[in-house]
């Protein structure tokens, strides 16, 4: 991308964040060909937030639209919901998630997150895993960013299909399907 005129550079960040709010600090510097500074100083004169501030106020809007689970309970952040449709979280693991011997991350963690993120994608108020079948492909080290994205398959009177993969650095490390069925139940 050539060089632009700061107002033209600041138009086109609103733009680019708005369709991907996930961008880095440096990602956007390479993308504009500016230093990491210089987008810093453009997010603070835009009044646009960091990362983090930014991944937790669209996480807790798409929180407000789950409802077979409550908010704490996702495993992960939850950073797209298309309810009946698709979903994508995010987790950031570290070493306490780990095995201490080895660094590598527990597989309950991994499951955990993608059962909530199926259980999250259902358009019910109450869900419960049918049948789960799951491969982990690769293992996971303490310290990566886990991307898992969910997709409702398919939808047979209360009962829910969905896929759930997991990725780090674009590699798949899990895989699993999961027949979640609604259940017709009060809830408090």
């Amino acid at each position: 991308m050539k060089k632009l005129k700061k107002s033209e550079r600041h138009q086109r960040i609103k733009e680019v964040l708005k369709e991907n709010p996930f961008l880095t600090d440096d990602e956007l510097s390479e993308m504009f060909g500016v230093s990491v500074q210089t987008i810093r100083l453009d997010r603070m004169s835009l009044n646009i937030p960091e990362l983090r501030e930014r991944v937790k106020s669209v996480a807790t809007k798409n929180l407000q639209k789950v409802k077979s689970i409550g908010e704490g309970e996702i495993v992960g952040e939850l950073i797209d919901l298309q309810l009946n449709e698709n979903a994508i979280s995010i987790l950031q693991t570290d070493e306490s998630m780990a095995f201490t011997k080895t660094k590598i991350v527990k597989g309950h963690y991994i499951f955990a997150m993608a059962e909530t993120l199926a259980l999250a994608v259902i358009e019910s108020n109450v869900a419960l895993v049918g049948v789960a079948n799951v491969k982990n492909r690769v293992p996971v080290k303490a310290g990566e960013k886990l991307v898992a994205k969910a997709r409702v398959v398919r939808k047979r009177g209360t009962e829910f299909f969905v896929r759930v993969y997991i990725n780090v650095n674009n590699d798949e490390v899990f895989r699993s399907k999961f027949r979640l069925v609604s259940i017709d139940i009060e809830t408090n």
